[in-house]
């Protein structure tokens, strides 16, 4: 036979040569690629086969609305027949699906589940809930309304339910139960000082507040529990110290609530409810600096108690903190002259201004007023990693995780750092959080001189114990402290709000960037007289027009 070469088999179809390349789709069912390289006849003589993949291609890109409305249908018509395992397979957490699922029949006794899906937009499908509540011979009945997300396995490509815990109910979050029966702890009648009760119809933005004083002092004030279906906060629902106050959701039977006497002010209370619903995502808290009594608080979103529990970057309000280390090291005084470069690079990060601006051979004042970012960077390499945090701790009470203010509250943080982020955490950003009842607390330790901790029921209620500094500032640093601020309320960025606002003032507004936003947080904090108050307005712009109005409206009723 000699060197013969073998052949690949006749075939009547002519192949095509595409590129040096031959391809030819053999026998229907089954499929190959014959690759020859070269070109022309010559390539015949370099012939190898290569299989193809038979693995199925996942599909991928943007859901159909067929895909979004039947995956939708299907979950919504599984749970409503009460086929949980089948339910909670087509979501992307079929263990947490199946958890609450079987939860909201055997521990929340809900029953009689009507769902009726609403209209799509985009991959996100509403619907609606009727069911009854049925607990020992009790029922009511229950209506609601929810929405699922549609999303791709990526491993599968098939469309599944994104799983959370608010598609069962939208007050769940992960890691909460539903559950129906003696509630455990009695519901509360709360008053304002002077004897008015406090509902969350009458001031919207107390309904967190009213929840986690009904948790705090329900089993002491002296009533009964009644038959709800509540939302019982889980671990996932954050820290133990400012977590979610378990939630009422149907009262089955009324149980006798017992009485809580609140600091708030009912005029001051009143005002700050019609102030947040000038700006959206707004939250603010008024303190008495002599006491430490909050006066009023309220939140744009009433869902949640941002002016509390929120935790979020102060911006140039925390600059009232920097400046009392500052002062008291000798490092800055305010007719001292002081360096506002337009830029200034500490730790591999470059710092620059607002607007890039600078102040040639201005003072400490004139750079505090006008909140020069890089007056204060520039001090980063004289400081310790750990000296800010200790100055908010020590003077301040602040980043202790110790307040007891009688409802669930988060205390600030302001960690110790180095390098960039120690530089950034002089001017409020970094690693340092704040909220407005902790900003507030900042100005009323500046009016008073002694830091108070805030709290909304007296410590003689339940003889807990207040948090306190481990020192005070000395009469120079605080006076040098309130003639900053009381510049900045006349002449700085704070002097348009404060327009109108006389008598012992003080301000400092501040911005914070955060990532997705356009606009930054604006925030504002100040005092007048016996009153001290801070706001934060989330993605609204500079704080001088955006909370500093409302701020200095709620300033203006007293003092």
């Amino acid at each position: 036979m000699g060197n013969r070469r073998r052949v690949a088999e006749r075939r009547k179809t002519r192949p095509a040569v595409i590129g040096g390349m031959i391809a030819v789709v053999v026998g229907g069912a089954g499929f190959g690629v014959y690759a020859l390289y070269g070109s022309g006849a010559a390539a015949d003589d370099r012939t190898q086969t290569v299989a193809e993949d038979h693995k199925p291609k996942v599909k991928t890109g943007p859901l159909s609305a067929t895909e979004v409305t039947s995956t939708a249908t299907a979950f919504l018509t599984s749970w409503q027949q009460g086929k949980v395992t089948t339910a909670a397979a087509a979501t992307s957490d079929a263990k947490a699906a199946t958890a609450l699922l079987t939860g909201y029949t055997k521990d929340a006794h809900i029953t009689g589940v009507t769902l009726t899906p609403g209209t799509r937009t985009g991959d996100k499908v509403p619907f609606s809930v009727k069911a009854t509540v049925s607990y020992k011979g009790l029922t009511k009945p229950l209506a609601y309304g929810s929405s699922l997300t549609v999303v791709r396995n990526t491993g599968t490509g098939k469309p599944q339910v994104g799983w959370t815990a608010a598609v069962v109910h939208p007050d769940l979050k992960d890691g909460d139960t539903l559950v129906t029966g003696e509630s455990g702890t009695p519901p509360v009648k709360a008053f304002d000082r002077d004897g008015g009760e406090l509902t969350a119809a009458k001031y919207p933005s107390l309904g967190t507040v009213l929840d986690g004083l009904r948790e705090k002092y329900g089993k002491k004030a002296g009533g009964k529990a009644g038959i709800e279906l509540r939302v019982i906060r889980g671990k996932a629902s954050g820290s133990a110290k400012a977590k979610d106050s378990d939630k009422t959701l149907v009262e089955l039977s009324k149980g006798t609530p017992g009485t809580v006497k609140t600091t708030l002010n009912p005029t001051l209370q009143a005002a700050a409810e019609r102030q947040v619903k000038t700006q959206a995502r707004s939250s603010v808290v008024v303190l008495r600096p002599s006491t430490g009594e909050i006066l009023a608080v309220a939140n744009a979103n009433p869902g949640f108690n941002t002016a509390f529990q929120g935790s979020l970057a102060p911006g140039s309000t925390m600059k009232v903190v920097t400046s009392s280390l500052l002062i008291e090291k000798d490092l800055a005084s305010p007719d001292k002259a002081h360096p506002c470069p337009k830029y200034f690079t500490y730790g591999g990060w470059k710092f620059q201004n607002d607007d890039k601006f600078e102040i040639k051979g201005g003072t400490f004042k004139a750079s505090f007023a006008r909140s020069c970012n890089t007056a204060f960077i520039s001090q980063a390499g004289k400081l310790d990693n750990d000296s800010l945090t200790k100055q908010a701790q020590q003077v301040f009470g602040l980043s202790m995780d110790n307040w007891a203010i009688g409802v669930p509250s988060f205390d600030g943080s302001v960690p110790v750092q180095s390098a960039a982020q120690k530089a950034a955490s002089l001017i409020g950003q970094g690693g340092v959080r704040m909220n407005p009842l902790n900003m507030a607390s900042v100005s009323a330790t500046i009016e008073s001189g002694t830091f108070k901790q805030p709290y909304l029921v007296s410590p003689t209620v339940d003889g807990r114990t207040l948090a306190t500094a481990s020192r005070t500032m000395s009469a120079g640093t605080l006076a040098q402290l309130r003639e900053l601020m009381a510049y900045t309320a006349g002449y700085g960025t704070a002097a348009e709000a404060m327009s109108g606002v006389y008598g012992n003032v003080g301000a400092k507004t501040g911005s914070a960037e955060v990532d997705g936003q356009k606009k930054p947080n604006g925030w504002f904090t100040a005092y007048r007289g016996d009153l001290a108050a801070a706001g934060v307005a989330q993605a609204g712009g500079h704080g001088g027009d955006t909370a500093g109005p409302i701020v200095a409206a709620l300033l203006k009723m007293g003092g």
